[in-house]
């Protein structure tokens, strides 16, 4: 499922219905962060957690994922990046098997973990370096 392209939906499409934004960014996020790990999500959803998880799905893939203007990796280095900036290294770490998944190279995350050192700190990149040494780890 590598794709160096966004999905076709058109985001700008203001005619698509509730569900079909919901549906689109189910798609999209199953596709980026593998069926697995949405349900794991799915299965923790309880009444307190259900209105974010479809905040999720519907805003973030359903709206954003599915824009046809940047291709998936593109996507991925700019989460990567903002994952950094945030210092959010659970996300980081989903995130980094999310690039994989969308094609991005070992050596491109790399680059961004070395852009992120100048942009958004040494000691946040030295951590990132480390779980994504840890994830790629996984694949060799």
């Amino acid at each position: 499922m590598t794709s160096d392209r966004s999905p076709a939906p058109a985001a700008a499409d203001l005619n698509r219905s509730q569900q079909d934004v919901y549906d689109q960014g189910m798609e999209i996020r199953r596709q980026v962060l593998g069926d697995e790990h949405v349900d794991q999500a799915n299965a923790a959803i309880d009444g307190f957690t259900e209105e974010f998880q479809s905040l999720i799905t519907r805003n973030a893939w359903g709206t954003i994922w599915t824009r046809p203007g940047l291709a998936l990796t593109t996507r991925s280095a700019i989460t990567l990046t903002a994952m950094i900036a945030g210092g959010y290294w659970d996300e980081l770490e989903m995130h980094v098997h999310a690039a994989l998944r969308n094609g991005m190279t070992e050596e491109e995350i790399k680059e961004v973990f070395l852009q992120s050192a100048i942009y958004c700190s040494v000691p946040a990149a030295n951590i990132a370096f480390k779980i994504g040494q840890s994830v790629l780890a996984e694949y060799r």
